[in-house]
């Protein structure tokens, strides 16, 4: 079996796995984990197993990839996110190749993106050129899922993702977003998800900016471990204080928010 096959396969258990009523149904989405930048990764891989979080495991460089991809390979609730993180572009941009040369092997793209918040700013012209090069390459090879930063960029980002990822060649979740109303409604206009955090939620504008988003286009994540809680790294498994707040900020309980949430990302992965 070549290396895109086992992903294909990947796909197919995925889907079985949030197929309601089954005994080894996810009980949990975090969509967005930095997993390999835990000290403890290959447990906390095994915790999620445990725990039924189905994650999304995202790497910020293409060197990064092979050993996470190794690592979660028998896992059935974690995946790997194929990163070149735009944070970065200016130190990694020279494993543009690399990234390429994985990308046939990897359904899940992130964390990629743009990012002109002060320290990065200086790079961002050279991480316009790296966002569009990978966004056409997956738009080539297609059926990809890219989680995407978007740090002050939000209308750049949706005008790269317009002009060279077509929706029928993949589908955007953009991770932690936090443009406009209208930068919101533009993106929910092209068909795309957004993964929520807890520590997104501690703000009003945020929150305010949640409640108008579909709930059928919600997920959840942690970022972890660069989010955390009461001084340490959150985890996958706490990603149920997420769900809390979406349910509250949307009029639900706990159980249809968390309901919606798996149905959400079954609909993503099963398109």
């Amino acid at each position: 079996m070549r290396s895109g096959d086992s992903f294909r396969v990947c796909k197919r258990a995925l889907f079985e796995v949030i197929v309601p009523m089954q005994k080894s149904s996810p009980l949990w989405v975090d969509f967005h984990c930095h997993v390999d930048l835990y000290s403890d990764h290959e447990a906390l891989i095994a915790e999620c197993d445990r725990e039924r979080v189905a994650t999304l495991a995202v790497t910020t460089t293409p060197k990064a990839w092979s050993r996470n991809r190794e690592l979660t390979q028998r896992s059935p609730y974690v995946r790997v996110g194929l990163g070149l993180h735009p944070q970065l572009v200016a130190e990694r941009a020279g494993e543009l190749p690399l990234f390429e040369h994985y990308l046939p092997d990897a359904r899940y793209v992130g964390e990629i993106g743009l990012d002109a918040g002060p320290r990065f700013y200086s790079s961002f012209e050279a991480q316009e050129r790296v966002f569009e090069r990978i966004l056409r390459a997956c738009a080539e090879q297609g059926d990809k899922i890219l989680s995407i930063h978007s740090v002050r960029t939000a209308g750049k980002v949706l005008g790269h993702l317009e002009r060279a990822l077509p929706p029928e060649r993949g589908r955007v979740i953009l991770h932690w977003f936090t443009g406009t109303a209208a930068e919101a409604r533009r993106a929910v206009e092209m068909g795309y998800y957004f993964s929520v955090n807890e520590e997104m939620l501690r703000s009003p504008k945020h929150r305010r900016l949640v409640a108008s988003l579909p709930l059928d286009r919600l997920l959840t994540e942690t970022d972890g471990p660069f989010v955390q809680r009461d001084g340490s790294p959150i985890r996958p498994s706490q990603v149920a204080r997420a769900v809390g707040e979406i349910a509250e900020i949307h009029g639900l309980t706990a159980e249809q928010a968390a309901k919606a949430i798996l149905q959400n990302l079954r609909r993503l992965v099963t398109a």
